[in-house]
């Protein structure tokens, strides 16, 4: 029996080809985003950083390597994370400090983000030392700083200590003084329900997190968990609160809160206002500890106005709710 080749087609090729190209590369790429979802977080978010023109640096303090953020040019304006957060936190924030003609520096806690991890206490009197040697390093005094969460308690301590060093200050949703923490061991989670649980201390509108994405983070987390938890039991101490010691925070500041945080209470906020009387206290409706993410436009307001006043704002209470916006 005689067989016969049938050719076939270039056209019927490219088809072929155009199809695995069409749908066999995204079912591919969605694959290894299941797998990796980090990987493409991290590239997409390393590319907004490059839309808004940031430099990673690091510099040699006490002889580890610390990393840090750098944009814009014109007057400087340090901003410090919170506890087991990173440099990339103040993304929402940075461009219109950069538009507006400030310099922004914002560091990686000694081990947190790309900084070092060395064996180490990772108190809040650490911690301002390393940001006191970084604006050393750079020449930057005085300088705006903004501190968030434990950043905010860092950036207290030095104005409180080196008064001449900060121009301004910013505290947002910040800790540094005594209160009952009963939910700061959320921040440490063990598994996905300890994710969820995490999320709702840290805001009033937690979004599901699915169970491929909450691995990675709990993967994370858990890198990091120990550091956490010298930090965290050198604060339990006490040994670095706030309390009574800001009568030499005379600079302008500015403390701005989500009335709706449960980390750390708006009570807080409230305390630190009174013990500074020059300083102005703005409350975001609406918001809890991530008010600097989720309610970044109100937030970032705040904060632009609060720098750029000339003469210094008056000593206040505002509440800032959606209507507020521009």
């Amino acid at each position: 029996m005689a067989t016969t080749n049938v050719a076939v087609p270039r056209r019927t090729n490219r088809l072929v080809a155009l199809a695995l190209l069409l749908f066999g590369v995204p079912v591919l790429l969605g694959v290894s985003f299941y797998f990796f979802p980090g990987f493409y977080v991290t590239r997409a978010q390393r590319y907004r950083m490059w839309r808004m023109g940031l430099q990673s640096q690091t510099v040699t303090l006490s002889g580890y390597p610390v990393h840090y953020l750098v944009a814009g040019e014109g007057k400087p304006v340090v901003m410090i994370h919170g506890l087991g957060g990173r440099a990339e936190d103040w993304l929402a924030l940075i461009p219109a400090l950069t538009r507006s003609g400030y310099k922004v520096y914002a560091p990686d806690l000694l081990g947190f983000g790309r900084s070092a991890r060395p064996d180490v206490d990772y108190s809040v009197a650490l911690q301002t030392d390393i940001i006191r040697q970084f604006m050393d390093s750079q020449k930057l005094q005085p300088a705006d700083v903004v501190g968030w969460s434990m950043g905010g308690w860092i950036a207290l301590r030095l104005a409180e200590e080196n008064p001449g060093r900060v121009r301004r200050l910013v505290l947002i949703d910040s800790s540094g003084l005594k209160f009952d923490a009963v939910n700061a061991g959320a921040l440490r989670p063990k598994n996905e329900a300890d994710l969820a649980r995490m999320m709702q201390v840290l805001t009033p509108h937690p979004r599901p997190i699915p169970s491929f994405y909450a691995r990675e983070l709990l993967h994370s987390l858990a890198d990091q968990d120990w550091i956490v938890d010298r930090a965290m039991k050198s604060m339990y101490t006490g040994k670095d609160l706030m309390d009574g010691k800001m009568d030499a925070v005379k600079m302008p500041v500015l403390i701005v809160w989500g009335d709706q945080d449960v980390l750390t209470p708006l009570s807080i906020g409230e305390h630190m206002h009174d013990a500074m009387p020059q300083s102005v206290l703005q409350v975001v409706h609406g918001c809890g500890h991530l008010a600097p993410v989720e309610c970044s436009p109100r937030v970032s307001s705040a904060m632009m106005q609060f720098l750029n006043a000339n003469p210094p704002l008056p000593a206040a209470r505002k509440e800032l709710v959606e209507s507020n916006l521009p």
